[in-house]
């Protein structure tokens, strides 16, 4: 990286969510306790769908990863906002903020296209029930998570060089709670264009393809759910979808409101509170709205629980 960058500015200030300080110690409450049921849930989700021998089907190996991609960009924001809710200055140093910028990357892109396959993973369930085993197999599964989650990595890694190898003008009050791509080219003094050039072609670019995937899917399901004789059916597939599509609305929405639009368009406040919701509040709802209320999961988790007992009952 740029060595006048490395002299120059060795570490930036985090506005964070308010500079009130009456709200300081009810956020940092509110926020634990998002932080921690996020965690519980999503770790919770990985180990179960890991051990348990009836959770090792397709769906629950995306859901494993939705589950991984969860916890990675949350706990890559979390933990730090939570530390500057109760220090006096709320510091990060310069090679700490490009690492969080480029995992965040990393993880909050693989969930765009994990969610993609979740879908795709649904329409083969609902549309080819009989060819189910034969078209996601164990293979196919590996591919739609590992080309993600390679891409991703090369795109947090091009945002990220390029970004730290501009020149920052010394002001280092970044305003926001975390090291995000926009507040940081904020303070850059040199040409901005390229970059953001970069940043939204890969933002659109992800969120179409992504996102054509998921209603190309659930439009198909529409169909083939509308063609079923059983009303029960029609009734458990519709509840199932309706959750889904509720979270996914929700994600992609915040994403949408906070890359694809001009640079003119944002507002700080704004965009904290959109921030708030993808970082912390969604990767808490995902293990209940996909997982805890699946009967599956429910059994996996006594199963669980029953196989602890005995255990300390034997070691006791």
């Amino acid at each position: 990286m740029d060595k006048h960058n490395q002299t120059l500015l060795n570490e930036f200030i985090l506005i964070g969510i308010t500079d009130r300080p009456e709200l300081q110690a009810p956020l940092f409450v509110l926020f634990l306790i998002i932080y921690m049921i996020s965690v519980v849930g999503n770790l919770g989700m990985i180990i179960l769908t890991t051990i348990d021998s009836k959770l090792q089907t397709p769906m629950y190996f995306f859901l494993r990863h939705l589950a991984i991609t969860d916890l990675g960009y949350s706990t890559t924001v979390g933990p730090k906002m939570l530390v500057n809710f109760v220090v006096d200055e709320n510091t990060i140093s310069y090679y700490f903020c490009a690492i969080q910028l480029a995992f965040f990357i990393v993880f909050i892109g693989s969930e765009l296209f994990i969610l993609s396959a979740m879908s795709y993973d649904r329409y083969v369930a609902i549309c080819n029930p009989l060819l189910y085993t034969v078209i996601m197999s164990q293979r196919t599964c590996h591919v739609l998570v590992t080309v993600p989650y390679l891409y991703c990595t090369f795109v947090s890694l091009l945002v990220t060089i390029k970004i730290f190898n501009l020149n920052f003008c010394g002001y280092n009050v970044i305003s926001h709670f975390y090291c995000e791509s926009l507040p940081l080219l904020s303070l850059v003094c040199s040409n901005t264009h390229e970059i953001e050039m970069i940043i939204l072609i890969f933002s659109v670019f992800n969120l179409i393809l992504s996102l054509l995937v998921v209603l190309i899917s659930y439009l198909l399901i529409l169909v083939a759910i509308l063609r079923m004789n059983s009303a029960e059916g029609r009734r458990k597939a519709f509840s199932t979808c309706g959750s889904h599509l509720t979270v996914l609305v929700v994600f992609y929405g915040t994403l949408i409101f906070m890359y694809v639009q001009p640079k003119s368009g944002h507002s700080s406040d704004n965009d904290k509170v959109a921030s708030i919701f993808y970082t912390l509040v969604i990767p808490m709802l995902n293990p209940l709205i996909y997982s805890l209320r699946n009967k599956d999961v429910k059994y996996a988790l006594r199963r669980a629980w029953e196989d602890c007992k005995q255990y300390f009952l034997k070691v006791h």
